[in-house]
């Protein structure tokens, strides 16, 4: 069975098993060309990662999180029924219908906001079909399955997530942050309630330019920088 097919200048590689965020990581530490998409595709759940090499600092290349989340959104919309709804947190979680399913992350080689990182990965975990365990016991978690979507099938969600991020990341190329910034504010979840994030509690106003989560404690607005939103390399 061939495996799922990718636009120009981006290689699959599948991990059997093993982590495609780990493998990615280590994949890019070693010089692989960006456009390396790792992948494992499971009965139960669908995993990737993909490797960017951005020419840019790394506050600026985080960008690769929301527009791999706004890539998402229109994969799973043109292939979920009509009556799915999906949104996103700004950490990298994704809700499918109201309720968690799954996340995107993001790893780089450096955590210094200013400097350009040699690489940049950002991973996808999807639960596609329960465990089994009572939905009732864990009514904000869900899966594909559970949202309607077990016709979706996952190699063809996989190569649309690559195709519509890939398109994000023309505009943003050829635009700049604005349509990015416009698309994912439709996107996303939570917006005027209270959410916590990096240990600070507040009312979730938005974001800034730089993709910045605006926080509002009392009568004063912070701002908590995107690179919080950075996961340890594994």
């Amino acid at each position: 069975m061939s495996g799922p097919g990718f636009p120009p200048l981006f290689q699959g590689l599948a991990t059997a098993g093993a982590d495609p965020v780990a493998i990615a990581c280590t994949e890019a530490r070693r010089g692989c060309d960006a456009g390396l998409v790792t992948y494992d595709i499971g009965l139960d759940s669908l995993r990737a990662a993909i490797v960017f090499a951005p020419e840019v600092s790394l506050n600026e290349a985080m960008i690769m999180l929301p527009i791999c989340g706004v890539g998402f959104q229109n994969a799973l919309g043109a292939l979920a029924p009509p009556e799915v709804s999906v949104h996103l947190e700004w950490q990298g979680d994704i809700r499918v219908n109201g309720a968690s399913c799954g996340a995107l992350t993001i790893a780089a080689s450096t955590v210094d906001a200013d400097a350009e990182p040699d690489w940049l990965v950002v991973g996808l975990t999807l639960p596609l079909w329960s465990d089994g365990a009572e939905t009732g016991e864990t009514p904000d978690r869900t899966t594909l399955a559970d949202e309607g979507c077990s016709e979706v099938d996952p190699t063809d969600l996989l190569e649309a997530w690559v195709r519509h991020t890939l398109v994000w990341i023309n505009r943003w190329d050829e635009e700049g942050v604005k349509p990015v910034h416009s698309e994912w504010t439709g996107l996303a979840h939570g917006m005027g309630e209270t959410v916590s994030q990096s240990g600070k509690t507040g009312k979730f106003l938005g974001i800034d330019e730089n993709f910045g989560l605006l926080l509002q404690q009392n009568d004063q607005t912070m701002i908590i920088p995107i690179t919080d939103t950075l996961t340890e390399v594994p």
